[in-house]
C-alpha cells in the first residue's frame, strides 16, 4: 500500500505528465495543424478516394515548405472508410480521437452522412470533394459540412436536359444502386423527366443490388420497357456490368450516368463496351493555370495523371487550410466564417462558400467516352 506522501507525489507526477503530454501531443500534436483525410482508400471505390490523399499531400507539402500555417506545420491524418457508412462512423471517431482540426472527406454520400454527426458533435468542419447528395447541405442538419462539387439536383437536371433536348429520347429507364447518392440522383432525374412537359416519360424506375455478379434480369427489363436511354445513379462497378450485358445482347440503349461513373476505372473494366457512354462530371477547368500546375505537380510526384475528384480535393484542402490561416486559429466558428467570407484561388477558380456550405462557382458538364477516354461534350 502506498503511503500518504508517496501517494500524493505519485498523483502530482501523473498530473504533470498528463498536462505535459496532453499539451504537447507527445511532443508533436499541439505543434501541428491536423488535416484529416477520410474516404475510400481501398476496395472497389479506392480510385475515388486515393486522389484526395495525393491532392492533400501536394497542398500540404507546398504550405509546409513556406513555413506552414500560423507558425505550425500541417500534418495529414488519413483514414479509410471503404465508402461504407458502417465503416465511416469508426473512421470519423478515429479522426476525432486523433485530434483532427478539419477533415477533407468523406468521398461517398452515404459514408459522408454517417460521419457528419460525429464531426458535428465535436465541432469539426468536414469538406467533401465528391459527396453530391443535395440533403447534405440543403437539409440544414449539418452546418459543419461543405463541398467543392455541385449537388445531385444540378447533375440530374443536366442529364435529363441532355437526354431530352440534345439526344431527343422519348422513353427513359431510370436505375439506381439503392444508396444515398445513386437513389437520390435517380429520384431527381425521375422528377425532372415527369415535369419535362411531355418531352419524355419514365418507362422503368428500379434499384439494383450493388456488387451483384449478374444484372441480366434488369437488362431484360430495360429491353422489355423499350427505353431509348438509361439514366443510372450510382458507381462504376455496377454501371460497367450493366452496359457490358446490354451490349452483349446487342442493345443500343444509350447509357447516361453520373460522376460516380466518370472515372477511368469504368473504361478499363467495361473496355470496348464503354464506348459512347455519357456521364456527368465536374466542369473542365484544364485551362486554369492552377489546375495545370496541380496536374503537373501530380505527374512529377506520382508519375501518373490525377484520378477522379483530384482537383476538387485539391481545392478543398486549399480552402480548409486557407480558412484556418484567415481565421487565425482552429476555432470552429472562426473557420466557418472565413470559409463563407474569404475567397481562395483554387484549380476550380476563385471560390468561397454559401450559407449552406456549397461552393459558389462550381458545376457539372457532360462527357462521353470516345476512343477509350472521356471527352467533354460541347
Amino acid at each position: 500500500m502506498i503511503k500518504g506522501i508517496s501517494k500524493m507525489r505519485l498523483i502530482t507526477a501523473l498530473i504533470v505528465s498528463i498536462i505535459f503530454f496532453g499539451s504537447t501531443g507527445l511532443g508533436f500534436a499541439a505543434d501541428t495543424i491536423k488535416l484529416g483525410i477520410a474516404g475510400a482508400h481501398s476496395g472497389d471505390l479506392a480510385s475515388y478516394g486515393i486522389p484526395s490523399i495525393k491532392a492533400a499531400e501536394l497542398v500540404v507539402k507546398e504550405i509546409n515548405e513556406k513555413g506552414g500555417i500560423l507558425g505550425k506545420k500541417v500534418e495529414i491524418l488519413a483514414e479509410d472508410d471503404v465508402c461504407k457508412p458502417e465503416v465511416a462512423t469508426n473512421t470519423a471517431t478515429k479522426l476525432v480521437s486523433e485530434g483532427a482540426n478539419v477533415v477533407l472527406g468523406h468521398i461517398c454520400s452515404g459514408a459522408t452522412k454517417a460521419a457528419l454527426g460525429i464531426y458535428k458533435d465535436s465541432k469539426i468542419i468536414a469538406m467533401s470533394p465528391s459527396a453530391t447528395n443535395p440533403a447534405l447541405t440543403q437539409s440544414g442538419e449539418y452546418p459543419n459540412f461543405y463541398r467543392t462539387i455541385a449537388s445531385d439536383d444540378a447533375q440530374a437536371r443536366l442529364e435529363v436536359d441532355f437526354a431530352t433536348n440534345v439526344l431527343k429520347v422519348k422513353k427513359i429507364a431510370v436505375l439506381h444502386d439503392k444508396g444515398d447518392y445513386g437513389k437520390g440522383l435517380a429520384e431527381f432525374a425521375k422528377g425532372f423527366i415527369e415535369n419535362s412537359g411531355g418531352k419524355a416519360k419514365v418507362v422503368l424506375f428500379e434499384g439494383v443490388t450493388p456488387g451483384a455478379v449478374d444484372y441480366s434480369a434488369i437488362v431484360q427489363k430495360i429491353k422489355k420497357s423499350g427505353a431509348d436511354a438509361v439514366i443510372f445513379g450510382g458507381y462504376h462497378p455496377e454501371a460497367s456490368k450493366i452496359v457490358m450485358q446490354m451490349r452483349k445482347k446487342r442493345m443500343k440503349t444509350i447509357l447516361i450516368s453520373d460522376d460516380g461513373v466518370k472515372d477511368d476505372t469504368f473504361i478499363k473494366v467495361a473496355g470496348e463496351y464503354a464506348e459512347g457512354v455519357y456521364a456527368t462530371g465536374p466542369k473542365d477547368v484544364s485551362s486554369n493555370p492552377l489546375a495545370i500546375k496541380a496536374t503537373e505537380d501530380h505527374k512529377k510526384a506520382y508519375g501518373s495523371d490525377p484520378g477522379a475528384f483530384f482537383l476538387n480535393a485539391y481545392a478543398a484542402a486549399q480552402a480548409l487550410l486557407n480558412a484556418i490561416q484567415k481565421a487565425g486559429s482552429t476555432d470552429y466558428d472562426a473557420i466557418a466564417k472565413a470559409l463563407k467570407t474569404e475567397y481562395v484561388d483554387t484549380p476550380l477558380g476563385k471560390i468561397k462558400f454559401d450559407d449552406r456550405g456549397d461552393a459558389i462557382g462550381v458545376g457539372f458538364a457532360m462527357y462521353q467516352v470516345r476512343k477509350g477516354a472521356y471527352a467533354e461534350v460541347k
